[in-house]
């Protein structure tokens, strides 16, 4: 039968004290066949290879799956024990960037829902990144209306950066910390677009069809892999990585750099709370 104990956090809430939310081995495999699962259904356009006349459709009935996915993952997460406290921190951080992501989001890629994630996975650890990512996505969804097929891939994709944020290296303080997090933040931003990208492409460009009107950014079914992975990235290029993208890097790179210290600090104040194991 399993027993419930409550155990402190680093009571000087360094970089290197007691995560929030403990992963633990079946946390973990679920979290990796997600990411898996997640992965495939991102890239399908580079790695699927119909025969010579079959019809190439989106797998949508994977889509229909992620949500379930992502709730087993959250679930799996939530049973290694969170603290009460840990739980209201977490709904007023993605109540927070709910927020921020309304007012920000639409504005030339200024988002500043991503430098309060990464600040929150760096504090409180990888498995609560994964959670705020998805949560924060999820609320700013319902607020702004933005529900739609690709909000389970923006939760996923927005639970990794958080997830990264964590298992950053612990023993860095200081002014290095602030610096790995702002090259952290700025490479999320980049990343996060890519693969958001790569989840639309086909949809937004269209698949080269003979005969049929398209262009040379098209995903053209059954091409070698570099040929697509050509076309796409110049895709991402021409449509994102100079704009939104970079707009998204700059609003991290700031957010953290000016606002970084001051929320760590706070973060790490509530992070002293006792937590709830199970063992």
């Amino acid at each position: 039968m399993p027993t419930v104990t409550v155990r402190a956090t680093n009571p000087a809430g360094s970089a290197g004290g007691q995560v929030a939310v403990a992963v633990g081995l079946r946390s973990t495999v679920v979290l990796a066949l997600a990411s898996v699962i997640g992965l495939i259904m991102l890239g399908w356009p580079l790695v699927l290879e119909p025969g010579s006349g079959d019809r190439v459709d989106p797998p949508f009935l994977f889509l229909a799956l992620l949500p379930v996915i992502l709730a087993v993952v959250l679930a799996e997460l939530s049973e290694g024990g969170m603290d009460a406290r840990v739980l209201a921190i977490l709904g007023v951080l993605s109540a927070i960037n709910a927020v921020l992501r309304g007012v920000s989001a639409g504005t030339s890629g200024i988002e500043l829902v991503f430098f309060l994630l990464i600040l929150g996975g760096r504090v409180f650890g990888p498995g609560f990144g994964f959670v705020l990512g998805c949560t924060s996505l999820f609320a700013s969804a319902l607020l702004t209306a933005g529900v739609g097929p690709w909000l389970p891939f923006q939760m996923l994709v927005a639970g990794w950066v958080g997830m990264g944020a964590g298992l950053l290296p612990r023993r860095v303080g200081g002014r290095a910390e602030i610096v790995l997090l702002v090259v952290y933040g700025v490479l999320a931003a980049y990343v996060y677009g890519l693969l958001m990208n790569l989840w639309g492409w086909p949809f937004i460009v269209g698949i080269q069809v003979p005969g049929q009107d398209s262009t040379e950014l098209s995903y053209v079914p059954g091409a070698p892999l570099l040929e697509n992975l050509h076309r796409f990235l110049l895709y991402t290029l021409l449509t994102s990585t100079g704009g939104w993208d970079t707009g998204r890097a700059i609003t991290n790179a700031l957010a953290i750099a000016l606002l970084g210290p001051a929320v760590l600090t706070t973060l790490r104040r509530s992070a002293r709370r006792a937590r709830v194991e199970r063992t």
